[in-house]
């Protein structure tokens, strides 16, 4: 066994010797056996063995095996220096990076935090040397480590590889980046899923039309949407709807929706009100599930199931009320009115006006004839105390500006006055004859879109911008014959409307909604789904996600 002053002889042969090291086996092996020496014998080989290995492939098996019983010393300062020195084992070995990183990987659940700096550092090392051969360490633990070690992966990659330089990923990399997540994402966890959604998204590859299709056909899959959906079941409502949001970012005119809809069609919103809550607190989780619908319904591709369409115009019909009975005598007696869900009608409205554009004959086929004239009526009513309680609200927000406007229920009241916004500019378009489906809207959970600068708004001269304030220049004087005062839109008047009474007054506990709805407080149930390491079953197991 080498003492401190042999192995600084041993340094300074091989040191001396330069290309013609590998000549001077016999203290190379000195070296190798100062692992099992004393401290600073030990602390000395965790730096000279990786200096060398280079030049003695015949005992790289015996140096990697001594470099890593250093990294499990008992000494923490003689972890931490041979931890730092094994990315030099691959330098000009390359087929070693697997393994290293392996070990790299399995390091990574140490609590001491100076040590987990080290071991991060040096993994950050390989993937400027090997970023596939990194990857490889990585997801063999992923894949077939412990619970813990996997889930100190899955953080590193989430977290730590994005400060790696772009160059790093070449397609080769990245190709095999995707290939061996979507291994995973065979058997993951709700965080996991959502963690190797995030990776994925950030690759350069996903951001084309084609990537992002993939995106979504990887989220696809793990729905399940050819299994039946279990509304009774907190963890297939949970599953569902993180799917949903963590496929709405990728889709737009070219990366379709239809197939999440269609599903959401048969599926979900037949059974709405069976929904059970997958989160502790107590949020809206119809409502929640209906938001979603209608955003997943703006990107819909080509459609022809008017039985889906049947399905949310029936579901919708539901918080559409006709008119209480005896509104058209005037000594009836008065009847209790129903009460206006806001929130609800605004996702179901948009999402039938979505999907009703595929199939215009859905209302104005001869056989629908009795379906059009109800919903005219149940759309008159609705109407109407949509605008009473427009008026409402207008006067409640009025005049308040800055900080006023940020209080709880100022706030509560401007989101209630976009929902009965967009749904008076629906009933509009579906009061038309034929019904239109034209007009657009920003769903009112959505933020609204940047308006253009001036510069790259006005784009032919000599027209004036259209503004909203009173710093708009003065209209010229017209003339001829003067227009009167422009009239709000009224629906159509008639025996169903001269009793609607107006909406109930805002905090009426039993209205609606709430008008702001719920927003989960996301994540996943404390346990996640996965408790121990066997296969199967979704709660209690890590079920297939």
């Amino acid at each position: 066994m080498a003492t401190v002053e042999q192995l600084y002889k041993d340094f300074g042969v091989l040191a001396d010797a330069k290309d013609k090291a590998s000549e001077h086996e016999k203290e190379y092996e000195s070296i190798l056996s100062a692992v099992k020496g004393g401290t600073n014998e030990k602390r000395l080989a965790a730096q000279f063995i990786p200096r060398f290995f280079k030049y003695f492939p015949g005992l790289a098996e015996h140096a990697i095996d001594s470099q890593l019983d250093l990294c499990e010393d008992e000494d923490v300062s003689i972890r931490r220096q041979a931890i730092k020195e094994l990315p030099n084992l691959c330098k000009g070995s390359s087929e070693n990076i697997p393994r290293i990183a392996d070990v790299l990987t399995q390091l990574l659940q140490t609590d001491d935090a100076t040590e987990l700096s080290i071991v991060t550092t040096s993994l950050l090392t390989l993937f400027k040397l090997d970023a596939k051969g990194t990857l490889g360490g990585l997801f063999s633990q992923i894949l077939s480590g412990d619970e813990t070690v996997r889930e100190k992966a899955i953080k590193f990659m989430t977290t730590k590889m994005r400060t790696l330089p772009s160059e790093t990923f070449t397609k080769e990399v990245e190709d095999y980046l995707v290939q061996k997540s979507k291994e995973v994402l065979g058997d993951v966890t709700g965080e996991e899923f959502i963690a190797f959604m995030k990776i994925l998204s950030a690759v350069s590859s996903m951001q084309t039309v084609t990537g992002r299709q993939q995106l979504v056909d990887i989220v696809a899959e793990q729905a399940d949407l050819e299994a039946d959906f279990q509304p009774t079941d907190a963890d297939s409502v949970d599953k569902l709807m993180q799917c949903m949001k963590q496929a709405l970012p990728f889709f737009s005119k070219n990366v379709v929706s239809t197939k999440f809809v269609s599903y959401m069609c048969t599926q979900v919103i037949p059974v709405l009100s069976s929904l059970v809550n997958p989160s502790e607190d107590d949020s809206d989780i119809q409502l929640e599930v209906l938001r979603l619908f209608a955003e997943l319904c703006t990107f819909t591709g080509e459609w022809e199931d008017k039985n889906g369409v049947e399905k949310v115009f029936d579901k919708l019909l539901e918080y559409m009320p006709l008119p209480p009975e005896g509104e058209d005598g005037e000594n009836d007696q008065p009847t209790d009115e129903p009460k206006l869900q806001f929130s609800y009608v605004e996702c179901l409205m948009s999402s039938f006006h979505q999907l009703g554009r595929k199939c215009p004959d859905f209302l104005t086929a001869e056989e629908n004839t009795d379906r059009l004239k109800d919903f005219r009526i149940r759309l008159q009513y609705f109407a109407r105390g949509c605008q009473m309680y427009m008026k409402q609200l207008r006067l409640a927000v009025q005049g308040k500006k800055g900080e006023e406007l940020k209080s709880e229920e100022n706030k509560i009241k401007v989101v209630a006055l976009k929902i009965t916004s967009n749904i008076n500019t629906l009933i509009k378009d579906l009061f038309h004859n034929p019904p239109s489906y034209k007009s657009l809207i920003t769903l009112s959970w959505r933020p609204v879109q940047k308006q253009h600068t001036e510069s790259t708004a006005q784009k032919r001269p000599g027209i004036t911008p259209i503004t909203f304030d009173d710093s708009s220049p003065p209209k010229k004087a017209m003339h001829g014959k003067q227009r009167g005062p422009r009239q709000m839109y009224q629906p159509p008047s008639g025996k169903f409307s001269t009793k609607a009474g107006a909406a109930p007054t805002f905090g009426d506990p039993d209205y609606g909604s709430g008008f702001g709805g719920g927003n989960r407080r996301g994540g996943w149930r404390s346990g996640g789904y996965r408790g121990n390491r066997g296969r199967g079953g979704w709660r209690g197991g890590r079920g297939r996600y």
